[in-house]
Parts: C-alpha cells; structure tokens; sequence
C-alpha cells in the first residue's frame, strides 16, 4: 500500500445496485423489506427502515436473483446496514418471491 492511499479503503469493489430484497429472521419466518443499494461476492450494504430490528444473523433472499444469502451484520448506521455473506441458500418454500 502506498502512503497516499487512503487507510479506510474496502477491499473489495462493491456493485452499485438497486434490488429489492428480504431479511427473513428465524422468528416464525418473519421478513423485513430492504433495498440492495451495493453488492458484491463476500457482502452487500443494504437500505432498510430505521426502526428495524434487525438480527445479527439472517437470511437475506434477493428475488430477481432467486438466491437467498446468509448474512452477518457487519456494521450500522441509521438506515444502512452492511453485511457479510456466510454462503447461500435456497429459496424458502413459503416465500411468494
């Protein structure tokens, strides 16, 4: 790394994107709606409402792309979220997506 490069640089290049998804929590299969707003392999930031709860871990389920993501809370601040993805999963059989 060089000395003018910025310390706070991700590591990776994050997407912009703009996709509707779920946050669907292991509480009987509730599910909040967030927005993608950029995205890569190993995670997403996310857009949800300010008062969500939203677990530490969760499966985040993308629709267009019929995926559902496990994800880690990496960080908050107000509406945005980042998450780290552990892997991925099936869609739930219950979800009308």
């Amino acid at each position: 790394m060089t000395e003018d490069a910025p310390k706070n640089t991700p590591r990776e290049h994050r997407n912009r994107v703009l996709k509707g998804a779920s946050i669907i929590t292991g509480v009987n299969n509730s599910e909040i709606s967030c927005t993608i707003r950029n995205m890569h392999h190993n995670g997403a930031e996310l857009r949800v409402p300010v008062d969500a709860r939203i677990p530490e871990r969760f499966l985040l389920y993308v629709p267009v792309d019929g995926i559902g993501y496990r994800a880690v809370v990496r960080w908050r601040k107000s509406d945005r979220v980042g998450v780290q993805f552990e892997g991925t999963a099936p869609k739930p059989a219950w979800h009308y997506g």
